[in-house]
């Protein structure tokens, strides 16, 4: 009997959630700690992976075979864009970024990733891993728009970003896991690739808001 999609999503994120708590930045965002120059740095590193993000889900989607692979990438590039857009407020409240390394290399490992996997990552694989990291990552940014408005007094259009990415969004779930369903039928997928590929996703997603903690301490 071919694997459940959802059963093997399950299994990964388990693996995932003893680390979702390593990120650092959020807690001194909700917290109010986080000095409010974190924000242009945030904002900074967002527009240009989120503009890596587009491009990268593009190629994904044109050099996927399977329709409901090309589907699911097809579907998130769309997003980044908007979501690039919505950086501009708050970009336009905190003013540059002053960081001493611009863009800093911990925050654009993740992209680079996403790169890397748009021209060498099996399609099934690459969506498993790609969407085990959604549910995270949309926590960190409830918790960090929730943060922006109590402490930093950021309006609703400033924390646009975030709140967009907090957001659930069914139709991506469904078209995730048809795409991962595909792959298990057709056993295309390799179950040890996706692990590590949304293992890889997570590590890169916590040293991007790391990098930031360490350089913007509470």
């Amino acid at each position: 009997m071919t694997r459940s999609a959802r059963k093997l999503l399950e299994e990964i994120q388990a693996e995932l959630a003893p680390r979702d708590g390593d990120n650092r930045l959020v807690p001194l965002i909700t917290a109010g700690r986080a000095p409010r120059a974190v924000f242009a740095a945030l904002a900074a590193e967002e527009k240009l992976i989120t503009l890596s993000d587009w491009r990268s889900f593009h190629a994904l989607a044109a050099r996927a075979d399977e329709p409901n692979a090309r589907t699911f990438f097809g579907g998130l590039a769309p997003g980044e864009q908007q979501a690039n857009r919505m950086l501009d407020a708050l970009l336009a409240a905190t003013g540059p970024d002053h960081g001493k390394e611009r863009p800093r290399a911990g925050c654009q490992v993740y992209p680079a990733y996403v790169a890397w996997l748009a021209l060498n990552g099996e399609q099934a694989a690459t969506a498993a891993g790609i969407f085990a990291n959604f549910a995270a990552f949309g926590r960190y940014c409830r918790d960090v728009a929730a943060g922006m408005r109590e402490h930093y007094g950021f309006t609703g259009e400033q924390c646009a970003f975030f709140d967009f990415f907090a957001a659930d969004v069914p139709e991506i779930e469904e078209q995730a896991l048809a795409a991962i369903q595909t792959g298990l039928d057709a056993r295309r997928l390799d179950e040890r690739e996706a692990h590590r590929c949304a293992r890889l996703f997570q590590s890169y997603e916590l040293l991007f808001w790391n990098t930031l903690a360490d350089e913007f301490p509470g």
